[in-house]
C-alpha cells in the first residue's frame, strides 16, 4: 500500500488542486459530494483541498460543513462562508482568494457533477497543457440526467446562439464542471461582469478572446444515474 501511494505521489509531481464548492441549502448533498471528492482524489493520489463557500444557507449547510471539517481535517476542508447569497461569480472570486492549489476545479454541490471524472479532467489537461478543461454535455456520449424539457431547451438554445455568433471553441458554454490553471481563472473572473446564469458562458467566451487553450471531456452520461458511485 505504501509503495502504491509513493508511486502516485511521484506521478502527480507536486501539483495541488483546489475545489471551489459554492453552496446554498445543500445540507443533504454536501456530505456525499465531499465524501466522493475525498474518495476519488485519495484513490488517484492527487494533492487537494475543498473550499466550501456557503452563502448564508438557512438550512444549516454551514454547520454540516463544520462537522465535515472535523472528520476530514482543516487541511482538506476549508470553510469560507459569506453572510448572504451574492451570486456564483462572486463566490468564485471569494473562493479563489483562499485557494492554495496551482489548479482549481469549479463544480456544483447539488450532485449534478460526479467527482469520479476528476482524474479525466486532470489527464486531459496534462496531455494538452490546456489552460482550462471544460466538461461537455453536447459532444460524443455527453448528456444530462434529470433535466426537464424546458431546462434542456434553454441550455441548448443558449449554446447554439453563442456558437453561431461568437465561435468560442467549446461545445458546452453553460456547464459548470471545469478545471482551470489558477492564474487563468484569476484573470477571467477579474474580467467577467455577469453574475447569474450566463457567468459560465462569459468565462468561456473571454477565455477564447484571451487566446487561452480549452480542452473538453465528457463527464455527463445520460444513461448513468449519479448514485452509481462506485
Amino acid at each position: 500500500m505504501a509503495s502504491r501511494k509513493g508511486s502516485q505521489q511521484s506521478r502527480v509531481g507536486g501539483d495541488k488542486y483546489s475545489v471551489l464548492l459554492p453552496t446554498y441549502n445543500e445540507r443533504e448533498n454536501l456530505p456525499l459530494i465531499v465524501w466522493l471528492l475525498v474518495k476519488y482524489f485519495g484513490e488517484s493520489g492527487y494533492d487537494y483541498e475543498i473550499i466550501v463557500i456557503d452563502d448564508g444557507s438557512p438550512d444549516g449547510t454551514l454547520e454540516v460543513a463544520e462537522q465535515l471539517q472535523k472528520i476530514y481535517g482543516e487541511d482538506k476542508i476549508l470553510l469560507r462562508p459569506r453572510a448572504k447569497k451574492l451570486g456564483l461569480g462572486t463566490a468564485y472570486i471569494h473562493g479563489i482568494k483562499h485557494a492554495r492549489g496551482n489548479y482549481v476545479f469549479i463544480m456544483d454541490a447539488d450532485l449534478s457533477h460526479h467527482p469520479k471524472f476528476i482524474p479525466e479532467f486532470i489527464k486531459k489537461q496534462r496531455e494538452g497543457g490546456y489552460d482550462l478543461v471544460s466538461g461537455t454535455r453536447y459532444r460524443g456520449d455527453g448528456g444530462v440526467y434529470g433535466w426537464d424539457l424546458r431546462r434542456k431547451l434553454i441550455s441548448r438554445g443558449a449554446n447554439y446562439v453563442t456558437q453561431v455568433l461568437l465561435r468560442p471553441g467549446a461545445s458546452d458554454l453553460t456547464g459548470s464542471f471545469r478545471l482551470y490553471k489558477k492564474e487563468v481563472l484569476e484573470s477571467l473572473v477579474e474580467r467577467c461582469v455577469s453574475k447569474g446564469y450566463v457567468f459560465q458562458m462569459e468565462m468561456i467566451v473571454r477565455a477564447r478572446q484571451l487566446n487561452y487553450t480549452i480542452g473538453e471531456v465528457r463527464p455527463f452520461n445520460p444513461l448513468c444515474v449519479f448514485f452509481c458511485v462506485v
